[in-house]
């Protein structure tokens, strides 16, 4: 059975490859405006389905993923300027941030999902680092502005959770999905 991965993320692409190694690529065209009170939950997992659900090909296993980073209530998105970066940082410095990541399988119409929460706790940052950060590329493509698997790691003092989720492919429970579907992985 062919297995399609519906994203741009090449960090999902090569986490996936730690599970299967024949996959292809595609790349969905969503809308990923939430939506008024949803909740971050809901919001990962609806993205995530519509994602796979948006590259779906006939006789195909697609998989699709969505993360966001959320301080509280507030979903911090990917930045589209260095003052939404800037500002997003600011918010995260010295504080314990929550990393929602759900993943979606589908299937002959039938979808499986699941969701990863992380929690993660930046140290102080100056203005300074951040200057410094945000001359990098790192924060531009990124929920929340940073990506662990960089230069910001050097951020992160605690991760309670899935380090891979916080990347963008949960791997537990995406092998989860994955065999419930009928798809082989590696080391079985």
């Amino acid at each position: 059975m062919r297995l399609i991965l519906a994203s741009s993320s090449p960090r999902r692409r090569t986490l996936l490859s730690l599970l299967v190694t024949d996959f292809a690529v595609a790349h969905p065209s969503t809308d990923e405006s939430q939506t008024p009170h949803e909740q971050p939950e809901r919001y990962v997992t609806r993205l995530a389905i519509k994602k796979a659900q948006a590259c779906a090909e006939q006789g195909c296993a697609m998989i699709g993923a969505d993360t966001a980073v959320t301080l509280g209530a507030v979903i911090l998105g990917k930045p589209e300027n260095p003052e939404e970066a800037r500002e997003t940082l600011r918010m995260l410095s010295g504080q314990t941030h929550q990393v929602q990541t759900a993943v979606a399988v589908i299937y002959n119409d039938v979808v499986h999902s699941a969701i990863s929460t992380t929690l993660v706790t930046f140290a102080q940052l100056t203005d300074d680092t951040i200057e410094q950060y945000l001359l990098s590329d790192e924060p531009y493509d990124k929920a929340g502005a940073y990506g662990i698997q960089g230069y910001a790691g050097a951020f992160v003092r605690h991760i309670k959770g899935s380090y891979s989720a916080v990347v963008g492919l949960p791997l537990a429970e995406t092998r989860e999905l994955l065999l419930m579907a009928g798809i082989a992985v590696r080391h079985g």
